[in-house]
């Protein structure tokens, strides 16, 4: 007859997922003339979860190389942005023992996508692109049959063989040493009959 268990385990229990663009206005030290090159670099964020949502909250350096001083000179700006992104999760199952251990994994590390400037000719926009998965591990409970037989697989297994050289070397010892005591008692009785 089948009986049915609960086992509550750990599992995912939401997820979300989130991509972001954001623009960010930049000031040099001196006012450019055209841009030659962006790129973000030092990457760093943590994760925490608060209510049906997990904020991420990291920086990112922006250097961006520019053409300066009518083109004759270039410098390379470099400067710190912080954001916090907030991101929506969505449950599977409703009855779920919630956790607030959360994983987060970089689809999209920030990217610049575009670099121009400013029409008042003396900043940066840069717009920069990232995305994040998010996974809240919590406790679930998972239901399993249960049968009162012993059922098991069936092993496959190769029998191995008695007859290897080390167990005959120690089994003809022992034959030897039993019939020396067995031959020290026959001698023994003979004597006694003398």
């Amino acid at each position: 007859m089948k009986r049915l268990r609960q086992i509550v385990t750990k599992a995912v229990v939401a997820k979300g997922k989130k991509r972001v663009e954001s623009s960010e206005v930049l000031r040099p030290s001196f006012t450019p003339t055209s841009i030659l090159g962006c790129w973000v670099i030092n990457h760093h964020y943590n994760a925490k979860k608060v209510g049906k949502y997990v904020e991420v909250s990291g920086k990112f350096d922006v250097n961006v190389w520019y053409a300066y001083n009518n083109h004759s000179k270039t410098a390379v700006h470099t400067e710190t942005v912080q954001y916090k992104d907030r991101i929506k999760l969505h449950y599977r199952d409703e009855e779920v023992i919630d956790s607030n251990d959360c994983h987060v994994r970089v689809l999209q590390q920030p990217n610049c996508i575009e670099a121009v400037i400013t029409p008042n000719g003396d900043c940066f926009n840069v717009v920069i692109e990232r995305e994040f998965l998010v996974e809240v591990i919590g406790e679930t409970k998972v239901v399993v049959s249960v049968h009162t037989t012993e059922v098991e697989e069936e092993w496959t297994f190769e029998e191995e063989s008695s007859s290897s050289s080390s167990s005959s070397s120690s089994s003809s010892s022992s034959s030897s040493s039993s019939s020396s005591s067995s031959g020290y008692k026959i001698s023994d009785e003979s004597s006694s009959f003398h």
